[in-house]
């Protein structure tokens, strides 16, 4: 719409946003109406209308079946656009026009704006299956016609009320009419369905929907004079109210078509099943959370038990070993612990990253500079363990075994997220130091070392990727590990 309505229309953004405001709530309209809407735009130089937004109702048949967004029209090829524009009053006389064997009844619905009228809504309702309209048809009918002189008057929509129609309530989810005072007029079988699961024993027509809202409602103090008030219609609001163990969303939409409040519109929705589902959700998220951050305390546990059997040991060897251990719980407790902060089973693996690439770094503090460029990105739950325990090794290697007593050098820990299937990507993770390189002969896939075949193990077979180990191109050693991750969202 908006590049519609800049290339052709001489609106302004105030006025942009305000055909915006409009088109979030006129599926309301064409709801009510039983009717397609589509609106009309004068163009620049004032000869043409252009369609610039069209809706289709939940509540009947289509009188298009193709999309008139985008097309242009001559003036004057339309009289019921050119009075309402001209006039600016609805404009429905005429005789229903006839579109590929269905009668169409139109009508042309002036769109206002502090007092310049904007566009033309033209409404189309499809004659073919009408009948005899029953209470709730001629409600909506009532409703709509109120919502139609409403726009026409500037009234609507309300400034300030943007609406989210995927979670607002719609007409067919349950819609109650009140009068000036807040007394139902009528009620549709859905929303007194909502209603009785609220714990309402009776019917609604003739009652005070405020007060008996406020009663059905749990007694929250001062609360229930504003929702007793909010549910008389009195002004635009939305909210929920709860009580008999069921949940309804309402949203009320005051009536004034002439300028003079003669009632109100309450949609609603019976949401208990959904809210329900949503507090399970957030019940095991809390338990999933709560039962990794458990498990880090128990893993740090572990490693504080290795650390001071390692204290306690005379060989050296053994010292060293049990060392190993401890970062090896280490990384897994971190990844643990960043999982225990997240809504969701997938980290950034970036902060678990360089948690790791310090933890390990104090093997050697202050001799071999440890760093991290590109970027892992976010990874699952089941990636970021094993990939943590991997780099945990593959690091330790480098600190324990490329570098002799006292020598000095750099670990460089480079990540990079390539393209792949549309589901699966790739995961490039080089490890690099500048020691003194691989021994003759050396074969890291044959290699005895216990670290070795932790990584082999984790990266071919949990994980599911490639493993290599090479001389670096100037000096130094090169670990390459080559894995799939699924795609980001």
């Amino acid at each position: 719409m908006n590049d519609l309505v800049r290339q052709h229309t001489a609106l302004s953004d105030t006025d942009l946003e305000w055909l915006h405001l409009l088109v979030s709530e006129w599926q309301l309209l064409s709801d009510l109406s039983f009717a397609d809407l589509v609106l009309w735009i004068p163009t620049l130089d004032g000869t043409r209308y252009v369609s610039v937004a069209q809706m289709r109702p939940n509540t009947g048949p289509t009188s298009y079946q193709d999309d008139m967004v985008g097309h242009l029209v001559p003036r004057g090829r339309r009289p019921l656009l050119d009075a309402a524009l001209d006039e600016g009053r609805i404009v429905r006389e005429g005789d229903p026009e006839w579109r590929e064997e269905v009668p169409v009844r139109v009508e042309s619905i002036p769109v206002r704006r502090e007092g310049r009228v904007l566009g033309v809504i033209a409404r189309n309702t499809n004659l073919l299956t009408v009948r005899t309209p029953s209470r709730l048809e001629l409600t909506y009918l009532q409703s709509a016609s109120d919502l139609a002189q409403m726009i026409t008057a500037g009234s609507f929509p309300f400034p300030g009320q943007q609406v989210d129609m995927d979670a607002s309530p719609r007409v067919g989810d349950g819609m109650i009419r009140l009068d000036a005072d807040g007394l139902v007029q009528y009620a549709s079988p859905n929303g007194l369905s909502a209603y009785h699961r609220l714990g309402l024993a009776h019917d609604l027509v003739g009652q005070h929907l405020g007060k008996i809202t406020a009663e059905l409602a749990p007694s929250r103090g001062p609360v229930d004079e504003a929702l007793e008030k909010l549910a008389s219609g009195y002004a635009p609001r939305e909210t929920e109210v709860e009580g008999n163990g069921g949940v309804i969303q309402l949203r009320t939409i005051p009536l004034a078509p002439k300028g003079i409040r003669i009632g109100s519109l309450v949609l609603l929705r019976d949401v208990t099943e959904l809210r329900r589902r949503e507090r399970e959700l957030i019940t095991k998220d809390a338990t999933i959370r709560e039962i990794h951050h458990r498990v880090k305390n128990n893993l740090q546990t572990v490693a504080a038990l290795l650390r001071l059997q390692s204290r306690r040991m005379d060989s050296e060897q053994g010292r060293d070993a049990l060392n190993e251990a401890v970062r090896r719980v280490g990384s897994i407790a971190i990844v643990h612990e960043t999982l225990s902060q997240n809504l969701d089973e997938r980290v950034e693996f970036d902060e678990i990253a360089d948690r790791v690439i310090a933890m390990v770094a104090e093997i050697s503090p202050g001799r071999v500079h440890c760093r991290r460029t590109g970027r892992f990105g976010i990874l699952d739950a089941e990636v970021a363990t094993p990939l943590a325990m991997v780099l945990t090794e593959v690091l330790q290697n480098a600190l324990e075994h490329a570098f002799g007593e006292g020598e000095q050098g750099t670990v460089e820990v480079s990540a990079v997220r390539g393209g792949g299937s549309r589901d699966e990507g790739r995961l490039l993770i080089t490890v690099q130091d500048d020691g003194c390189g691989l021994p003759e002969g050396f074969d890291p896939h044959r290699a005895g070392n216990l670290g070795l075949q932790i990584v082999r193990t984790l990266v071919e077979g949990e994980l599911g990727g490639a493993f290599d180990m090479v001389p670096a191109p100037e000096r130094g050693t090169r670990v390459v590990l080559d894995i799939p991750v699924k795609t980001q969202k």
